[in-house]
C-alpha cells in the first residue's frame, strides 16, 4: 500500500498547520524495487554518494532484496555487538560513513534508524529509512532517543525522505522484533491519557487528530495479534502501517508527545542503568513492563479519587536527595537537574489539580485495567513482568519514584507527587 501523506498536512482543529517531512510511504512486498527506481530513475537518481547504513543482522535479513540498490551504494555495515544509539554509536558511524555522503538509506530497526537520523541531521542530508522489523514506531521520527553521555535525551534529528517498508523483509523479521513492536504501540494507552491529563491541567497544547491517529494505531494493534502470530503478510503491513500512523503523528506535533510518557519513562530509566544493572531486553519490552507497572499505579490513584481519599501533600521542588544517591553516583546529577529545569510541576496549581481530580478519575478508567492489559500482552507474547526484561521486582517502587525525571515532560506519574493517597 502507498499512503497518502497529503492527508495529514494542513490547517487543524487544534489551530496548528501540521507539516509533514515525510514524502512517500510505501508499505508492500517489493517496496525494494520501488527503492531502486526511485534512486536510478526517479526523485532520488540526483543523489551522487547514497549510503547503506546497516549491521551484520540487517544486512543478512535485507540483502537479498536490497542486492540491486547495494550495488549503486556505497555499504556502511556496524558491527552489532553492543551498538546503541548513544554518542559512542554516533562517532562509529561518522568515522566509516564517506565524508562525501549525500543521502544515507537506514536499513534496520530503532538503534540504526536513531543514529542514522541523528548523523543525518548533524550533516544536513536527508535519509532514506527501510525496516527490517516491525519493532518500533520511530522509523518516521524528527527526534531521536540517544543516550549521551549516559542520559537519556531526545535531541533534534532528521526525517525520512521516504519510507521504503518491504514485507518481503520485515514479516520475516524474528517475532520477538514484532512483539516489541506491538508493546511500543500498545506504551500509547498511558501516554495519551498522560497527555490528556497534562493538557487538562496546565492547559498544555493537545491535538485530537493526533490523538485520534494513535488511537486507530492502538485499535489496529490489538486486532491483529492472532494474524501476526500465524505470519500472516496483510497483518504484519496493518503493523507496520499502525507504526507509521504513530510516527506521523509525532511529525505533526513535532516532538514525541503523543507516543511517550511515563511508560517510556520507565524504559528509559532502565536503559540509563542509573538503579539496575544491564539489561538484555528489547526497548518495547521494557515500555510494555512500565506500561503495566504504571496502569497499576494509575489504578490506585483512580480508585482513592474515587473513595475521596485523595489529597495534596506539600511540594517541595525535585528531590535532589533522591536525584543525588542515584543519578548522583553515575555522574549525571547536573544533567539530572538541568533536564528538569524549570520543574514541570510548577506549571501545576495545587487548588486547580484538587477540582480535576474526578476528571483525571475518568480520564485514567479509560485505559484497559492492569489485569486487561496483561491478557493482551500475554496473548500477544510480549513481556508484562519485570522479570522477564531482567528487572528485580523490588526495584519497582524506586523505578515509579525515580522515571519521572528522566525527561521534562508532565505525566500523571510526575503531577501524583503533588498527592498522597490512601491503598488498600
Amino acid at each position: 500500500m502507498e499512503i497518502d501523506v497529503e492527508q495529514f498536512q494542513g490547517p487543524c482543529s487544534c489551530r496548528r498547520q501540521h507539516e509533514i517531512t515525510v514524502k512517500g510511504i510505501w508499505i508492500e512486498s517489493g517496496a525494494s524495487r520501488k527503492l531502486y527506481e526511485m534512486l536510478t530513475e526517479g526523485e532520488l537518481r540526483d543523489f551522487a554518494a547514497p549510503a547503506i547504513v546497516w549491521d551484520e543482522n540487517t544486512k543478512e535479513a535485507a540483502l537479498e532484496a536490497l542486492e540491486d540498490v547495494e550495488e549503486i551504494c556505497e555499504s556502511v555495515c556496524l558491527d552489532c555487538e553492543d551498538l546503541h544509539a548513544d554518542n559512542h554509536g554516533v562517532e562509529i558511524l561518522e568515522e566509516i560513513l564517506p565524508e562525501e555522503t549525500d543521502l544515507i538509506l537506514a536499513v534496520g530497526s530503532g538503534t540504526i534508524h536513531d543514529l542514522s537520523r541523528y548523523v543525518a541531521h548533524k550533516w544536513g542530508i536527508p535519509f532514506i529509512s527501510v525496516p527490517t522489523a516491525a519493532s518500533v514506531d520511530g522509523f518516521l521520527s524528527n527526534v531521536a532517543a540517544m543516550t549521551w553521555n549516559g542520559m537519556k535525551k531526545t535531541v533534534p534529528a532528521q526525517g525520512p525522505l521516504y519510507v521504503f517498508a518491504d514485507t518481503d523483509i520485515f514479516s520475516k523479521a524474528p517475532y520477538r522484533l514484532t512483539a516489541s513492536g506491538m508493546s511500543d504501540l500498545l506504551g500509547k494507552y498511558i501516554a495519551l491519557a498522560d497527555w490528556k491529563i497534562a493538557a487538562l491541567v496546565t492547559d498544555e497544547y493537545i491535538c485530537e487528530k493526533t490523538i485520534a491517529l494513535e488511537e486507530e494505531a492502538l485499535e489496529k494493534t490489538v486486532g491483529l495479534i492472532e494474524e501476526l502470530k500465524e505470519g500472516d503478510p496483510e497483518a504484519f503491513e496493518q503493523l507496520m502501517y499502525a507504526l507509521l500512523l504513530s510516527g506521523i503523528a509525532m511529525q505533526m506535533v513535532g516532538n514525541s508527545r503523543p507516543a511517550s510518557c511515563a511508560e517510556h519513562h520507565v524504559s528509559h530509566l532502565w536503559e540509563m542503568e542509573v538503579i539496575n544493572d544491564k539489561v538484555d531486553a528489547l526497548h518495547g519490552e521494557k515500555v510494555s513492563v512500565g506500561l503495566v507497572m504504571v496502569r497499576k499505579r494509575y489504578e490506585e490513584i483512580a480508585q482513592a479519587i474515587e473513595k475521596g481519599e485523595c489529597r495534596l501533600k506539600p511540594y517541595h521542588g525535585l528531590e535532589t536527595d533522591l536525584l543525588r544517591d542515584t543519578f548522583g553516583k553515575k555522574g549525571l546529577m547536573e544533567s539530572a537537574v538541568q533536564e528538569n529545569t524549570p520543574d514541570p510541576l510548577d506549571l501545576v496549581e495545587p487548588e486547580k489539580l484538587m477540582e480535576l481530580l474526578p476528571e483525571i478519575a475518568k480520564i485514567l478508567y479509560t485505559v484497559p485495567s492492569s489485569g486487561e492489559l496483561v491478557k493482551i500482552l500475554q496473548k500477544a507474547g510480549c513481556c508484562y513482568e519485570p522479570e522477564q526484561v531482567g528487572i528485580s521486582r523490588e526495584l519497582v517502587p524506586m523505578t515509579l519514584q525515580l522515571c519521572p525525571y528522566v525527561r521534562n515532560r508532565l505525566s500523571f506519574l510526575r503531577i501524583s507527587k503533588m498527592l498522597q493517597w490512601t491503598t488498600k
